[in-house]
């Protein structure tokens, strides 16, 4: 009998080391996370980060007047309705998480960008992109991302799709042939080279957005797009 006590101690020890080691890693990993990738860290705990509840999905800068917090609200509830008239619906529920300062951008982990998208999953926007098309624009690749379930299109395609739904003017004629560069050249396909060539050509954006309206309005329009979908 006290032989079998010892090996039964012995084991319930090494299951508590075991467990001792498996949060030790946890618990690195969540602080690595926390300061290689703040904004995953933000997103996956945005409370974590100082932000304040506004609604279910929506987080805000804390200390915002009741106003500006109405905004923000109607801006990301005419970014979804965009998103969703040219879907047809939608299949995702990201968060969105917005900053009304620079420096709670960059404690969240934002830099110089209006808006991101974060792993496809939530959404960032600095106070350069409380706007409607800049929401829609990042929403739009949540949306797409959902629809996939995991497939792949090439980026410039992605890319042009965001601005085709989200209306941007900066690229788009208001009107007809939606083209405001006639671009019929190879565009990148992998999100490294499309960051690479867009950080020195913001009018890559407008190439994009021609190729893919124009495939999208030769092909049937919005429901070309949903036929892409698994």
């Amino acid at each position: 009998m006290p032989l079998i006590r010892q090996e039964g101690s012995r084991r319930g020890k090494r299951r508590w080391i075991a467990v001792a080691v498996i949060a030790v890693l946890l618990t690195g990993a969540a602080a690595v996370t926390a300061i290689w990738f703040p904004s995953v860290a933000a997103t996956a705990c945005p409370g974590c980060y100082g932000l304040e509840r506004l609604r279910p999905g929506l987080y805000v800068e804390p200390g915002l007047p009741q106003a500006r917090r109405r905004h923000v609200a109607e801006v990301v509830e005419q970014a979804n309705k965009r998103v969703s008239d040219f879907f047809g619906g939608l299949k995702s529920s990201p968060d969105v998480l917005v900053c009304l300062s620079e420096d709670c951008y960059r404690r969240i982990g934002g830099g110089r960008e209006r808006g991101i998208a974060v792993l496809n999953r939530s959404v960032m926007l600095s106070p350069r992109g409380v706007d409607p098309v800049i929401a829609s624009h990042e929403l739009t690749h949540v949306e797409l991302h959902a629809r996939l379930g995991g497939a792949e299109v090439p980026q410039w395609f992605d890319e042009g799709l965001a601005v085709l739904v989200s209306d941007d003017p900066r690229y788009l004629a208001p009107t007809g042939d939606r083209c405001l560069i006639d671009s019929r050249r190879p565009l990148p396909a992998t999100l490294a080279d499309w960051l690479r060539a867009a950080s020195a050509d913001s009018q890559l954006y407008a190439e994009a957005a021609c190729q893919v309206s124009r495939w999208a309005e030769a092909n049937g329009g919005r429901g070309a797009v949903r036929a892409l979908m698994p």
